[in-house]
């Protein structure tokens, strides 16, 4: 577009110079045809005219004008036709002859009409013009070089733009949301670009809504499901391989049964969501925080309510200020659904438990206390996959892992009840980091006090009683 403007404008220029020259070259005629008429006007004689018509032509390589109607010896070149009309017409004209053009000026002389013929070269009528011409071509080439220059390297960033935007559009397509491109050439494409960023922004955070509700609707199934399991655990027994029995009691332990097979069932299926689901939402999800006692809170409205069916005294210690952990909220409801719930399905009915929550030496401790049987092997329970009665063992390993998440640990040990005491250790976001050397005697020390405040936290009571 650029190359036709620049031609459109330098044709014109061409045509202009061009008949700027041929006007010069006639005006020259007009001065030399003015000093013939001259002489002739003033009755000079035939010798004077000739030299007259000699000074006129100016240089050896110009053509003497010519009389029409006097032999002065010059060869006239205008046509019969041509020299009649400018008689007939009495006004000077300009007529093409072989090799140039003739001006052709009428002058009245004693009653007669004589005409001065001036003879005007092609070469005078393009004087100069020809290199205006080589230079208007020569600029018109370079706009049409530079423009296409131009243009490509334009159309060359919008195609990389493009291409960006394609495969770019292709990766989400094939699932991988963490593409983002750099929006680049022509506006358009640009604000493609930034559509296509924040639709993707977009699509992950609506996946980890997404995966996060679905990990919270597991951990809430799994609390009504304990306690279907907790009833089911307390109807008579489905043995139908000793005694004799009727028809109808054979049904009913059936149906039993089942019941039993089909809680165990939803059970598995629930903790392979709940894993599958928490480990991709870990992974895609940005770190979270909650409040520890909130969650504490909200979490024993239901499990109190439990407790008051099965007559199992409890209490909450130490939940009443606001103690924030770099956890996510449902993650932390998870770890503590998992550990009440084994209260609640490997303890007998009746069996008091207490829940607390406190923070000490950099640690903000947990702990689930029961005045049940106990664990008689913790360090198997606490391995993944692992459990002493029968279970997958999930429910720990994800008290574990929500602990690891923060910088912490889990621990098993006796209870001040009686039973098994659970403490969850998670690092305390608000302490002060302690700078320890990790070598020598001073960082051995270190280590061991380290050591020791873990023990003592698995073996005293948080709130310090």
């Amino acid at each position: 577009m650029t190359s036709i403007v620049a031609l459109a404008f330098l044709i014109p220029l061409g045509t202009a110079l061009q008949r700027d020259a041929r006007e010069d070259a006639l005006a020259e005629a007009a001065r030399r045809s003015a000093v013939v008429s001259g002489a002739l006007a003033v009755g000079a004689d035939p010798s004077a005219l000739r030299r007259v018509v000699e000074s006129a032509a100016g240089n050896a390589a110009a053509a003497p004008p010519v009389v029409h109607g006097m032999d002065l010896g010059a060869e006239p070149r205008a046509a019969t036709g041509d020299v009649d009309r400018a008689i007939r017409t009495n006004v000077p004209l300009v007529a093409d002859v072989s090799g140039g053009v003739v001006r052709l000026e009428p002058v009245t002389v004693a009653g007669r009409v004589l005409v001065v013929e001036v003879f005007v070269p092609e070469a005078a009528l393009q004087a100069g013009t020809g290199g205006t011409w080589l230079m208007l071509i020569l600029v018109a080439a370079g706009l049409v070089i530079a423009s296409v220059i131009v243009v490509d390297r334009l159309a060359a960033r919008a195609v990389a733009s493009a291409r960006g935007l394609v495969q770019a559009a292709l990766a989400v397509g094939d699932g991988d949301l963490d593409v983002r491109i750099q929006p680049g050439g022509p506006r358009e494409l640009a604000e493609a670009g930034y559509a296509f960023n924040r639709m993707a922004d977009r699509l992950v955070t609506s996946r980890t809504d997404e995966r996060e509700l679905v990990a919270d609707l597991s951990h809430r199934l799994r609390t009504p499901l304990t306690v279907l399991r907790l009833d089911a655990d307390a109807l008579d027994s489905d043995d139908t391989s000793v005694g004799s029995f009727s028809a109808a009691e054979l049904d009913r332990r059936r149906t039993i049964r089942r019941i039993r097979q089909a809680i165990v069932t939803l059970e598995g299926e629930i903790d392979v969501l709940i894993n599958t689901t928490r480990k991709t939402v870990a992974q895609e999800a940005a770190p979270g925080s909650c409040d520890v006692s909130e969650v504490v809170r909200d979490r024993m409205v239901f499990w109190s309510a439990l407790a008051g069916d099965q007559n199992r005294s409890h209490r909450v210690i130490g939940a009443h200020t606001r103690i924030p952990v770099p956890v996510p909220r449902a993650e932390l409801a998870a770890a503590l659904d998992a550990v009440l719930g084994n209260v609640f399905r490997y303890t007998p009915q009746g069996t008091a438990f207490e829940v607390a929550v406190s923070r000490r030496d950099g640690y903000i401790a947990v702990r689930v206390d029961d005045a049940g049987p106990g664990i008689a092997d913790p360090d198997r329970a606490l391995r993944r996959g692992a459990s002493d009665r029968g279970s997958t063992g999930l429910g720990l390993d994800i008290a574990r892992r929500v602990a690891q998440q923060a910088n912490g640990s889990v621990s098993i040990d006796r209870a001040r009840l009686g039973g098994a005491s659970v403490v969850m250790l998670l690092a305390d976001p608000d302490a002060a980091p302690r700078q320890v050397s990790r070598f020598g005697l001073v960082g051995r020390l270190a280590r061991e006090k380290e050591t020791g405040t873990r023990r003592r936290w698995s073996r005293q009571r948080p709130d310090g009683d």
